[in-house]
């Protein structure tokens, strides 16, 4: 047999290797590498740490350059005084700041937003992670870059 044809047959008895199942008055044991155990752990626990799904944005400005920062600072706090019910968020992206507003879950939603919007905040839709629940309105959201040194 060449190596080709043999290597689905090693992999199976690796598979069967690493781990046995006994059955004992209908319950069944599965024992394993203690790494695989420890990983699967870790994936539950970052996942757990996760507060984001999967949804849309509205992404109304991405500066670079000279003041980038401050214009998007600026530009996300007068958005803010103009939809106070909406969120916005700065992102930095390498060489840009980005400013995105909104946590939908549809695009139709989004696109709603948008055409609320675009008579006085050019943007459009992306896909973007986004909060079930919105942070509180006087606290930084996680996105939200720290005003610092620059």
């Amino acid at each position: 047999m060449s190596m080709r044809t043999l290597l689905p047959y090693l992999a199976a008895m690796l598979f069967l290797a690493s781990g046995t199942a006994a059955a004992q008055n209908g319950h069944v044991r599965v024992t394993g590498d203690v790494a695989v155990n420890e990983m699967v752990n870790r994936h539950i626990e970052l996942n757990n740490k996760v507060k984001t799904i999967p949804g849309y944005r509205v992404q109304i400005a991405s500066f670079s350059g000279t003041n980038s920062k401050n214009n998007a600072f600026n530009l996300r706090d007068r958005f803010m005084e103009d939809y106070p019910n909406a969120q916005a968020y700065i992102v930095y992206d390498e060489p840009n700041f980005k400013v995105k507003v909104g946590d939908f879950r549809s695009r139709l939603e989004a696109y709603a937003f948008l055409q609320e919007i675009k008579e006085f905040y050019k943007g459009y839709i992306i896909k973007d992670n986004i909060y079930p629940e919105p942070p509180e309105v006087n606290d930084f959201a996680p996105d939200d870059l720290e005003s610092g040194d620059e």
